[in-house]
């Protein structure tokens, strides 16, 4: 089994905390709005044949940058990162808050990604529906409506690690600063969708469940017109998290896609 070694790098004069996991090519992960999860399934998989490369979003955990007020503020802090690390172009795969990212760090410089894989993406408003308010609920209560049913997600109960005092204060830390980067407007940039356009010539997917109470399909659907060059994957009976529910699936779709 592998496991995350953990480093603390320096981009410009802030400090960024990176995990890294495998060896291969490298595959930059970019991780939802409750942070980084313990190691799972598909890390595992993944890691055999890639380097994983997972900075943690300041804010989540240790000291936020204060001059960092918006997600795409938040992108091309991640964009010197990679410029620094000397990483670009590589692959990357975003979950939902993260998929955001990821979209706003293409938009920003196309070039430092070689292909791209959004899982469940925030960033674009829906043309139906709405994305789930995550800030009237518990962290815990919007963990269990990011899957279709939690009795038959084998690594729902681990997903975070043992549930803590500290893991709870953690997960509030997060909100706390996705309140602060996206509160209003809420989970989206407008100027995305329209500008999602100039990626030509970038390969991409987009990656949804049909049972997903997050976002809803329209927005899947609107990052898959935008992107010239991109494909959806709808993954039956299954939510937000088609990592750990539909886990077989999901890894055979991203090695296809990636190799």
């Amino acid at each position: 089994m592998s496991e995350w070694s953990e480093s603390v790098v320096r981009v410009g004069a802030d400090a960024l905390t990176v995990r890294e996991a495998g060896a291969g090519r490298p595959l930059l992960i970019l991780h939802e709005e409750l942070g980084p999860t313990a190691w799972c399934g598909w890390h595992e998989e993944l890691a055999r044949n890639r380097r994983l490369i997972m900075p943690i979003q300041p804010g989540f955990r240790g000291e936020r940058i204060g001059w960092m007020r918006s997600v795409r503020d938040l992108s091309c802090f991640y964009g010197h990162f990679l410029r620094g690390a000397a990483l670009g172009p590589v692959d990357v795969l975003g979950f939902s808050f993260g998929g955001w990212v990821a979209a706003e760090m293409a938009v920003n410089n196309s070039v430092q990604f070689s292909k791209m894989a959004l899982i469940a993406p925030f960033g674009i408003k829906p043309h139906d529906g709405f994305i789930m308010d995550m800030f009237p609920m518990s962290s815990f209560d919007y963990l269990k409506s990011s899957v279709s049913a939690t009795d038959h997600v084998a690594e729902f109960d681990n997903l975070y690690g043992p549930q803590s005092a500290e893991q709870f204060e953690t997960w509030e830390d997060a909100r706390t600063e996705c309140a602060r980067l996206a509160w209003e407007p809420y989970m989206h940039g407008p100027s995305l969708e329209p500008l999602l356009g100039g990626l030509k010539g970038l390969p991409a997917i987009v990656v949804w469940g049909n049972r997903d109470g997050i976002l809803p399909e329209s927005a899947a659907r609107a990052f898959q017109r935008a992107i010239p060059d991109c494909v959806l994957k709808i993954f039956a009976e299954c939510g937000h998290r088609p990592e750990i529910e539909k886990r077989d699936e999901f890894v055979r779709t991203l090695e296809r896609f990636f190799d």
